[in-house]
């Protein structure tokens, strides 16, 4: 019997140290502002964390209860001033390509060097703490990339927007410009011969902007930063062991990809939906003929378009027999419709869960059709700029989507759409 004890002891204490060796540590930095780019890979960081993983989160947006194995340095930026220009944005991308990669630049720039000048990040650099892997954003950070060589860990890069011909070559991947679209574009893989040829046009604007203005400008914050580095730029940026992708074949088409390039679109939706709050589903239960979901999402603020943009949007809402939640980022909405329900959040994945919610009227981006498809709710595209375009065109070609443009629709259109 003391023999046994001191076998169930031994294995006991066994069991506990491989626990302890196969935990990691793990730094993931996320940069944007905007929220849709962190909610593709937060239940993922906090499954590590549940885990045993040490988590190390560099993000705008902190956990609001702390966890367990889980550690924010969080990333300060004037939310109101980034609302605001992104919708002054949008005027200026509609001019042509090359003012929306200008933007990109601009956008993505800004994201690094909040990154770069944050206290507590500079303190985690120039620290001893050692990290087993990171986990970053790989969207145009290519200075961020470094952390792979500094902290000599491997390097997992994690694209919201899924796959193009500059993601492409961080893990040496190739999409075929004859049936692969650029992501920003409007192509279908189905093409004619005009639109492969603005399909060239669109992924070399993408491949020649990239190389000749936002790669070096990201190499100056890469020798700033990371002065001691010996290695360019152009071979950091292809150190990643794995990519994961937020797209998926089953709202794509067939394409080629390296075995450490992976589809993952959807891992961010729960499988059981939670309980609505009172407010929103007394007011979705109160319309006989179901309700309606509108969103822009989490980088264009309804609250901040134009007045007449507004107007004609509730015009088409005050007109429809059903109920209809609207995603306002104010508290006030003058002359809102009584059947409309604003707030300035929604759990949008439990609003389409609801069997009452009839449709979803979107921007289109990647989540929310991810969402939409897997609720199975018919969607209205209002694409707004770069992958939403093609997102909501996919839609449409599969026939669970109606587009409508998003820069002149009137409220007729929008209404019966």
């Amino acid at each position: 019997m003391l023999l046994l004890k001191s076998i169930a002891a031994t294995l006991w204490i066994l069991a506990c140290v491989t626990n302890s060796v196969e935990s990691a540590k793990i730094l993931a930095v996320f940069p944007f502002p905007g929220p849709s780019q962190y909610i593709c890979v937060q239940s993922y960081l906090k499954t590590l964390a549940a885990r045993g993983h040490e988590v190390t989160s560099v993000s705008a947006f902190p956990q609001k209860t702390p966890l367990k194995n889980f550690r924010d340095i969080t990333i300060h930026i004037d939310q109101s001033h980034h609302d605001e220009s992104v919708i002054d944005a949008l005027d200026q991308m509609s001019v042509g390509k090359l003012a929306e990669l200008q933007f990109v630049k601009e956008y993505t720039a800004l994201t690094s060097l909040l990154v770069f000048n944050n206290k507590d990040f500079q303190q985690l650099l120039h620290s001893d703490e050692q990290f087993d892997l990171i986990i970053i954003e790989a969207f145009y950070q290519e200075a961020l990339y470094a952390l792979g060589k500094h902290f000599k860990a491997p390097l997992i890069g994690v694209s919201t927007f899924g796959a193009d011909i500059v993601i492409d070559q961080l893990v040496d991947n190739i999409s075929p410009l004859a049936y692969v679209p650029a992501p920003s574009g409007v192509n279908m893989d189905r093409m004619n011969f005009w639109q492969r040829l603005d399909n060239l046009y669109t992924n070399t604007m993408e491949l020649l902007y990239t190389h000749l203005v936002i790669i070096p400008e990201q190499q100056r914050y890469y020798k700033k930063y990371f002065p001691n580095a010996t290695l360019h730029l152009t071979d950091v940026r292809r150190d990643f062991s794995l990519l994961l992708l937020n797209q998926h074949y089953s709202f794509s088409w067939p394409r080629p990809l390296v075995p450490n390039a992976i589809e993952v679109a959807g891992m961010h939706v729960e499988n059981i939906p939670k309980k609505l709050p009172t407010d929103m589903e007394a007011f979705i239960n109160a319309s006989p003929r179901g309700a309606i979901y509108f969103s822009l999402g989490s980088n264009v603020k309804s609250a901040f378009l134009p007045k007449q943009k507004l107007q004609e949007i509730m015009n088409a809402f005050a007109s429809l027999p059903v109920n209809v939640l609207w995603k306002f980022e104010k508290t006030d909405l003058a002359d809102k419709p009584k059947n409309v329900f604003i707030n300035k959040w929604f759990p949008q994945p439990d609003v389409l869960a609801h069997p009452k919610v009839k449709l979803f009227v979107t921007h289109g981006g990647m989540h929310s059709l991810i969402e939409a498809v897997h609720h199975a709710k018919p969607v209205v595209g209002m694409p707004v700029f770069y992958d939403q375009y093609l997102n909501v065109e996919k839609a449409v070609h599969k026939g669970f989507g109606v587009a409508i443009n998003f820069r002149n629709f009137t409220s007729a259109e929008l209404r019966d759409a």
